[in-house]
């Protein structure tokens, strides 16, 4: 995700290709991570995931068009594996 901001973001203007991937990091590290700071309820931390993730396949669909949709279907399975398995 990190990434896939980072790219879109130089390719567009450096400071984006700084600040994309860093307040993906730090809303993230917030609300999202299992040691999140700040607990939100579980809509929400779907709803922001959808978001944070949304983001990196719009910015990968802006700056490499063909690597968009393979990085939406992984995040896809790997949110539909952690949900079977309950983390």
């Amino acid at each position: 995700m990190l990434a896939a901001l980072a790219y879109w973001g130089f390719k567009t203007h450096w400071l984006l290709g700084i600040g994309a991937p860093a307040l993906a990091a730090v809303v993230w590290g917030a609300f999202i991570a299992p040691k999140a700071t700040v607990k939100v309820p579980t809509a929400a931390w779907i709803g922001l995931q959808v978001i944070v993730f949304g983001a990196a396949v719009l910015a990968l669909a802006a700056a490499a068009p063909s690597l968009a949709v393979p990085f939406a279907v992984a995040v896809v399975l790997d949110g539909a594996a952690l949900a079977v398995v309950g983390v």
